[in-house]
């Protein structure tokens, strides 16, 4: 058993933007991550997969992302910079460890992983909003002949089998894929039509339009404001518009849109119209959720989804959630926005835990902080740490520890 003031459980954007924070208020913690790299949910994805949003708008606290401003960084590129995120600050990232269960025993926070244990008093969840691709139940009855991927298992049109493909789900990444395949394969797209944005992702006008976009995303739409917590209910369950790839790129391509896929029949998927799509693959793009199976206390709506304010779980003090989608903003789950949320959060668990040790406890001892964050028209380099175990071999962050300046 293990014990340690504040675990947060992954270390991808959010576990690292709350570990950075954490660091700045010399609060002992650790990260614990199922991957074996920083940045590998990032490398799991499809090989041309691009961000929407700007460079300059990517970076997580403390080092800008080193990319030219209104550059859309590569999924490489993004998983990169994790790595040389957690390294630059050192954070104490313990790979290849994947937690089981979260549950309290006598008042503190038991983590089990395997044989594995941590006690905590504070818990900082940061597994992902986007980790369970939503495939339906009767995916099961379909043909074992037919090639069956989601968008964590494709890459590149070379997995697929000679013939036609379907692709289930018409929002950003259907369409991306869906075009991407076009180009070797006869291809239907499944799904309602979610409408475009009437400027284009890297366009000129988008350059121009994004930095007030970004201010009115970031600072009005979230749940401080009137118009963010009119905003949320409705933007939690919309359908993002297609923002690269275009309805008219689609139909150049030669993809056909297609009504929603309903079911199975004789092995092959049946659309809405009562249509047979005799196909020897399919691509399910119907969006993802996240996964909080291990997750072993009371704190879930009907809807699976944690009950919090701005992360913090009144219900269960200590228990905290990070990086979900609107968690407390429209950009509270992007790279460039859960910092703020972390902030906050890291903010909480000081508080909290100074106010419960009283003041008979002396302050912990100050450790080097991290630097400020540099100019974001020369961001620095990744620097990596003195000494070895950055990747996962180092023990929890505590008081004192260094972090490289």
């Amino acid at each position: 058993m293990e014990r340690v003031e504040t675990v947060i459980v992954g270390g991808g954007q959010a576990g690292l933007a709350a570990g950075y924070h954490l660091a700045r208020r010399d609060r002992p913690f650790v990260i614990l991550d199922a991957d074996q790299r920083a940045g590998d949910a990032w490398r799991r994805r499809w090989d041309s997969l691009r961000l929407f949003t700007p460079a300059r708008y990517s970076g997580l606290p403390g080092f800008p992302f080193p990319a030219p401003a209104f550059a859309h960084p590569t999924r490489d590129e993004v998983a990169d910079y994790l790595e040389a995120y957690a390294a630059r600050f050192d954070l104490p990232v313990r790979h290849g460890v994947r937690v089981d269960r979260l549950a309290t025993d006598d008042g503190r926070y038991l983590v089990t992983a395997g044989d594995n244990r941590w006690e905590a008093g504070q818990v900082v969840v940061a597994s992902g909003a986007y980790q369970r691709p939503r495939v339906p139940d009767f995916a099961a009855e379909l043909d074992p002949g037919i090639v069956q991927l989601d968008t964590t298992r494709y890459r590149n049109p070379a997995q697929l089998r000679p013939g036609g493909v379907l692709v289930v789900g018409a929002g950003n990444s259907g369409a991306e894929i869906a075009h991407e395949v076009s180009g070797a394969h006869p291809t239907w797209l499944s799904g309602p039509d979610t409408g475009h944005l009437p400027v284009r992702t890297g366009s000129r006008w988008d350059q121009l339009i994004t930095p007030p976009f970004w201010w009115f995303a970031s600072r009005v739409l979230t749940v401080d404001t009137a118009v963010g917590r009119k905003v949320r209910p409705k933007a939690l369950h919309a359908r993002a518009p297609l923002e690269r790839v275009r309805p008219k790129e689609l139909a150049a391509a030669g993809v056909e849109r297609v009504p929603r896929t309903v079911g199975v029949r004789d092995g092959l998927p049946v659309l809405e119209d009562g249509r047979v799509m005799e196909v020897a693959n399919l691509i399910w793009c119907a969006g993802s959720r996240p996964d909080f199976d291990w997750v072993d206390l009371p704190v879930f709506d009907q809807d699976g989804l944690p009950r919090h304010d701005r992360g913090v779980v009144a219900s269960q003090p200590g228990l905290y959630f990070i990086g979900l989608w609107f968690l407390s903003g429209f950009t509270s789950s992007l790279l460039g926005g859960v910092g703020r949320d972390a902030e906050r959060i890291a903010e909480h668990i000081t508080r909290v835990v100074r106010s419960t040790a009283g003041s008979s406890t002396p302050p912990p001892r100050a450790g080097r902080r991290p630097p400020p964050p540099a100019p974001s028209s020369a961001p620095p380099g990744p620097r990596r740490p003195g000494r070895s175990g950055a990747a996962g071999r180092s023990a929890a962050w505590s008081p004192g520890r260094s972090l490289p300046g």
